[in-house]
């Protein structure tokens, strides 16, 4: 029997709008889906109600791991800070109103003060506290300082808070050059998602963007590793087809979906 459950990051089928995304993943079969705040935002601008997209969710029966995603938060102090802090508390008012327990919370493209890092993390899971969802931490294999597991871990470790967790993703460990094996320092309760995809041959792994991403089994990562180590840590939450190719873009959407599907759980039974 799987222990996992499978799940849909909208950013695979970005072009489709926010409700067609929710039917679509639920009639391709998957049991979650992950939503994004600028897709919430456009839908709400357009006269939409969170509330008609969490009935719509429940009604399809599908439940969301994440919405992505918090930003400007890590390493910003002073006036800077408090405005990022009062956009993440909007987001993540966001998340709880479509019924969301965690939302990801995004590294920057800079280098990054961990220390700091670790301070406002805190702050932002003392504020999820108070309003009831959790933010998930993020590492990044494209930007300049949290690029890898251990990074994210880190900042996690210096937050010191019971409601941190951290987002796995095997394209981001990948082109940061991480490594693999340090999936195993985390606890499976300290994993929010597991975010999943493949990396193609070419280009470069350090030329590579969100862009070049494939569908899982299609190109050169090791997932049934990075499977096995998810299997043997104890997770049984969600694993999420989290793609960017203009390519799929450009392609019927149920299609997408089901053919992500179908390799997802091809990988995960191999």
């Amino acid at each position: 029997m799987n222990q996992f459950k499978f799940g849909l990051n909208t950013s695979t089928i970005r072009p489709s709008g926010l409700m067609d995304k929710i039917k679509i993943a639920a009639s391709a079969g998957y049991e979650a889906i992950e939503l994004w705040n600028d897709d919430l935002t456009a839908y709400e601008e357009d006269g939409g109600s969170l509330a008609d997209v969490k009935s719509a969710l429940e009604d399809h029966g599908l439940t969301v791991p994440t919405v992505i995603a918090l930003h400007g938060w890590l390493n910003t102090t002073g006036d800077e800070h408090v405005q990022a802090i009062e956009e993440t508390k909007h987001r993540m008012n966001q998340a709880i109103a479509i019924g969301s327990q965690r939302i990801v919370a995004s590294p920057p493209m800079e280098k990054a003060d961990l220390d700091l890092g670790g301070k406002n993390y805190r702050e932002l899971l003392e504020i999820g506290r108070e309003l009831g969802i959790s933010p998930a931490m993020e590492f990044l294999g494209f930007v300049q300082g949290i690029n890898q597991v251990k990074d994210a871990w880190k900042i996690i470790e210096n937050a010191d808070h019971p409601d941190s967790t951290i987002v796995l993703d095997p394209f981001h460990i990948f082109r940061g050059g991480g490594d693999t094996e340090d999936m195993r320092e985390i606890p499976a309760e300290k994993i929010a998602v597991f975010h999943f995809n493949d990396a193609p041959a070419s280009p470069a792994r350090k030329l590579q963007t969100d862009a070049d991403r494939v569908y899982p089994g299609e190109g050169i990562l090791d997932l049934r590793q990075m499977i096995s180590i998810l299997r043997s840590s104890g997770y049984n939450g969600v694993i999420s087809l989290e793609l960017f190719n203009p390519i799929y873009w450009k392609q019927d959407p149920l299609e997408v979906a089901k053919i992500g599907l179908d390799k997802m759980k091809s990988v995960v039974a191999s």
